[in-house]
This record gives structure tokens, sequence and C-alpha cells, in this order.
């Protein structure tokens, strides 16, 4: 039976509602004539860019929207029925993106309680659900926790145990696990697929992470309001034209697999690192070191030189409490000692409610030190608290600091830029910051320098300047909220997530754009991350946060080489330093720097010098 089914769907935010042409020529369908089937206890993967209509398609299931045209049926009801609507969200469950969104109560286990009291759910049971919940997800120990307490991960986590307790027949995760640590998310997904294997609950994982659409039966591309691809997950993420001009990318081991193959050492294509690793083994028992080229790589990045101390961080012994004076005490910094100086692209990395937001929100301020308070008077007998925060010329243990000139120099985007989207237009919030800081300058100096903002984060300017920040995609809000904090030019730029729920395209531009800044004007890049490829890729340096500590700094490679620090964290370690741990135990020994071009550069080094060789003649046995 089919468990979902699309028949020739159009959706639009933008119908005609005056004259119900809902084909008119200016109207942009979100959906544009979507016709596809889930069978009941399916997998089903649907990847696209941000703004394909993937997020579109799953709240059409769920009732939340109701299709301009075309028919939609669920489990057997059809979706465009006022009295079908309860009955199908008695059975269909949906996990947002932003777990806000989907948060009704301020106490975990109510919060969870709340979708099975809603559908009738016997009392007794639900406290059964909420345990097997919260156990499934890694929260039970937040079960009586502050809803509003916890970090952008734990809320998603929380989010998610909402969905299982209802033990929906169809569960959405709509990029469910962006904001996650590995271990999470390899958590999260792992309850999933058991849930559609023992409990035949049917999947649709709305997801950019490659990696995870692997693990599905069946994989959807969607571009531009239509399924533009369909088939085996294997097959789909190999089309590597296609795939590209939907703004997507091959898996990491099938990308390794072809660039090698480019250079001459015939790899076959890779879906994990173990296979790849295989296929590398294989590959250089037949290589001919002749036809093999090096590349010239950049390799990891390097920390400016030549720059002003504005961009320096001294910060010792930082201690932040949240709940100070309640039962719910709990301590998000724990005595940080940390030193950025400036010219760094420094990451930040550590599991969800390890203290990382709470760490870089001092850093313009928006958590303010005691003493910084102008409230704050020492106690007779009493010492001054002996911590250190420095953020370029100013202390932000003191409280005549110039706080207005710190947050011009300290600019901040946060883990969900829709939350700094505040303006009717696009223009005017790129524009709120200048305006604040510099109302000296003439309308033609302030769209000059906005036109450059909004530019030099990708977006056209004349296409997106008067349209209200809340009618963009995802990926077109974090872009216009990074033009806001951009547009005044900070010495120091921190970012929270910049690129959690973009496509792999979109990632790759905002990361390019940060590098862009880091290099022209900005001295000092500090991004908060859950993507281990993306700190070995693109930071100078790494803090490793772990309840409310730093329990490591350095080199990404410095830093990923420690298993125990990894444990401890609760994180994982980049793809390739995944992959050349394996080719190691087969002999297979290299040094590199964790980036992927220098990973592939390293391999066909090995390959050219003393690797194909000794495997030709030992048959992939022991060499030297």
């Amino acid at each position: 039976m089919e468990a979902i089914k699309f028949e020739k769907v159009h959706f639009s935010y933008e119908a005609d509602r005056e004259t119900k042409d809902v084909f008119a020529e200016d109207t942009r369908f979100s959906l544009d004539g979507v016709d596809f089937s889930v069978e009941e206890g399916e997998f089903v993967a649907v990847l696209g860019h941000n703004g394909s209509g993937k997020s579109t398609l799953a709240r059409l299931i769920d009732g939340l929207l109701s299709p301009t045209s075309g028919k939609i049926t669920v489990l057997g009801l059809d979706a465009g029925e006022e009295k079908s609507l309860f009955d199908i969200r008695k059975q269909v469950g949906i996990v947002f993106q932003n777990p806000d969104n989907q948060t009704v109560a301020t106490i975990v286990e109510d919060d969870i309680a709340f979708g099975p009291e809603n559908i009738g759910v016997p009392r007794a049971e639900i406290g059964e659900r909420i345990t097997f919940a919260l156990n499934a997800v890694g929260m039970s120990a937040y079960r009586h926790a502050t809803t509003t307490r916890l970090s952008g991960g734990q809320k998603q986590r929380v989010a998610i145990a909402g969905v299982l307790a209802l033990k929906p027949k169809i569960m959405i995760l709509d990029e469910a696990t962006a904001m996650l640590d590995p271990r999470g998310r390899k958590e999260v997904i792992d309850v999933v697929r058991r849930l559609n294997k023992e409990e035949n609950i049917t999947v649709l994982l709305i997801t950019h992470f490659p990696e995870e659409a692997l693990l599905a039966d069946r994989a959807i591309v969607m571009h531009k309001g239509a399924i533009v691809m369909e088939g085996k997950p294997a097959d789909v993420l190999g089309r590597e034209e296609e795939l590209q001009k939907c703004a997507l990318t091959l898996p990491k081991a099938m990308k390794i697999s072809r660039a090698l193959g480019r250079f001459g050492l015939d790899v076959a294509d890779s879906l994990t690192e173990s296979t790849l690793a295989e296929n590398i083994e294989k590959a250089l028992r037949t290589a001919d070191s002749s036809h093999i080229e090096i590349p010239q790589t950049r390799g990891a990045c390097t920390r400016l030189k030549s720059v002003s101390s504005d961009g320096r961080i001294l910060c010792k012994d930082l201690r932040y409490v949240y709940n100070s004076n309640s039962p719910f005490a709990t301590f998000a910094l724990n005595g940080v000692t940390v030193e950025i100086p400036a010219g760094e692209f420094f990451g930040i990395l550590g599991h969800t409610g390890s203290g990382k937001s709470t760490f870089v929100q001092h850093l313009n301020a928006l958590i303010k030190l005691p003493t910084a308070e102008k409230k704050y008077k020492v106690k007779k007998g009493k010492a001054l608290p002996q911590t250190v925060l420095n953020v370029g010329k100013f202390d932000l243990t003191d409280k005549k600091t110039d706080f207005k000139a710190l947050r011009l120099s300290v600019g901040m985007v946060f883990q969900y830029p829709e939350y700094q989207l505040f303006a009717e237009t696009v223009f005017e919030d790129v524009a709120f910051g200048l305006k604040n800081f510099f109302e000296e300058m003439t309308e033609e100096e302030t769209e000059k320098a906005v036109r450059e903002a909004i530019e030099a984060v990708g977006l056209v300017y004349e296409e997106v300047k008067d349209k209200s920040p809340f009618d963009l995609s995802g990926g077109q809000k974090r872009r216009v909220a990074i033009a806001g904090v951009i547009v005044t030019k900070p010495k120091i730029l921190v970012l929270d997530e910049p690129a959690a729920g973009l496509d792999p395209l979109g990632k790759e531009e905002i990361l390019s754009l940060l590098h862009s800044l880091h290099e022209s004007w900005c001295e000092t890049v500090i991004i908060v991350s859950h993507d281990m490829d993306e700190i070995a890729e693109n930071c100078t340096r790494v803090a490793v946060f772990s309840e409310g500590k730093i329990v490591a700094v350095g080199s990404p490679k410095c830093v990923f080489s420690s298993a125990e620090v990894i444990n401890t964290a609760g994180l994982d370690v980049p793809f390739t330093q995944k992959t050349a741990r394996i080719l190691k135990e087969k002999g297979i020994a290299f040094d590199c720097d964790l980036t992927l071009a220098d990973f592939v550069q390293k391999t066909l080094a090995f390959a050219k010098t003393a690797g194909a060789g000794t495997y030709r003649k030992q048959g992939g046995g022991e060499h030297a």
C-alpha cells in the first residue's frame, strides 16, 4: 500500500488570490507538478538545494499546507479534505529544521508528552513513551530540564523525541540532524533506521548529507520545485554533473575516488571510508607510476600575517552559570582559558550543550560578566574575580568599557539567522547596523555599503533589496543575516554554525565568502561547527569544548589525532582521517593535513614513489 501519493501537485506561496488564476505567468511554484509515491515501510531520502521545495513537500504531507492544485493521499486519506487532517496528523510525525518551531512546553518531559496527550494515549503509556524517546536521543538526563535553557542541538533532540513518542506510521525529518554533533546525528539516524526496519515506519528524510541519503532505500533529488532524479541512492549520488546543477555534491568517498582517477590512479567509485581504502589498495596493485600526476594544492588554512592586535582575544578562567539562584543552576562555562591571536580562522567544536554558544556570546557582551554590569559593587573584604576577557582593545570585565564600540568591532551571526531578521525589506535589514553605528552616513553612502554587503554574500542586489527577508529561502536568509553583520566591517567575525542547513554548494559559497573577508579586511574569523570536515578544511586552529571547559586547543591535525579528546568530547574525526587510519592498517602510510585536497595529493605521491611498485611486486602485502 502507498503511504504517500502526490498526483500533479502544484503549490505556490504567491498565487494570485484575487483572480484565483494559479497558473498566472508571474506565479512562482514551490512545487511544480510533482508526481511521486512512497510505499509503506519505505525509507526515502529527499535532497535538493535550499528553496528547491523539500520543506514545502513535507508540510503538504502533514496538512500544514494545502496544495494549490493536484491531489495528495496519505495512508489512504485525502489530505485535501478538512475532515481527514486530524487522522493524518495522528499518524504523521514531522521534525522541523528549527526546533523552536515545535517546542510548546517549558519542561522537557511535558514537551514530549504534548503530542501523545493530544491523540489520546493513556497516561501510563505516555510515561513509557517519554522514557523510550529520551533514551533514543540520549537526553534522559534532561527529562526535568527547562527547554528554554537547552542548547540548539539539545532542543533538536527533544523535538525528535517528541515525534518518536507519537510512534507515528510516517516520520518526516526536515534537516532534523543539521544542528546535532556527530555522535548525536548517528544516534538519531540509527533510531530512525531501527524504527523503519523493526516497526515498519515509513521514513522521509530531507537532508543535505549525502552520507545520510546513502542509508535510504531510495533517493529523490528536487530542483526548482520538481523531481529531477530518482533511484537507488548510490546511483543517484554518482551523477556528478546533474548533482552540480542542483547545487549538490558527491559523497566524500566518491569525490576522492574520482579526484584520484583524474590524476592517474584508477580508483573505483566508493561510498564509505572502508570501501575507499580497499579500492585505493586495489588500485595501487596495478598502478603505473609513470601515468600518475601530483597536483599542486593550497593545503590547510594558514594564519594571516601583518595584522593589528584589534583581532586578538584573550580569555582566562571564564565562568558562567545559567539559573544561578534556582534548583536548575548549571555551569555552562567552568574555567575557560584560551588565546586567539589576530589573524586566525579559528574553529570551535564540542558536543551539544558543551558551552560553545555561551562562550561566543561573551565575545561581544551579549552575555556580560558581572563586573561589567553597572549595578556591580565589590563587597568589603571580598576580592575581585580573577577572570580576564580582552577582545581587541576592549576589557570586557570593566563596566566602563564602550560596549557600543565593542559591538562595532565584533560582528555576530547566530545559529538561526532568521532570528536576526526583522525589517520589512532586505535593504532595511542590512542597513540597520549602519544607521545605528554611523548616524552621519548619507543615503548614497548607505546604499553603496548595503549593495556591497548583499553582493558580497552572493545575492543579486536589485532582485532582493525590496523583498521581505521572510519570503526568502533558508539559504538566502543566512546570506542576508551575514550581510547585515559584515556591512559594518567588524575586525572580528563570530559565526555560530554558519553553514548548518545549507545545501553543499551554499556551504562552499559561505565558507569561501568568509575566507575572502578574512583575507581582505576581517582580521579574525571564529566559527562554531559540528562538522569535523568543515573545521579540518577551513581552520588554522581549533578549540574543543566539553562540559563547559576547553579540553584541547591546536591545529585540526593535532586535535583530531587525540582519540582521548575526541571520545571525551563526543565528537568524530574528519573523513580523510578515518580513511588514512584504515590505509595505515593496510601498510599504506602517509602524512596529510586532513584536507581533502592534501589527502588526494599525498595518496598520489605515495603511488608515484614506492607505493605502486611495491604493491605490484608484493601483491599488496607488507612493504617498507
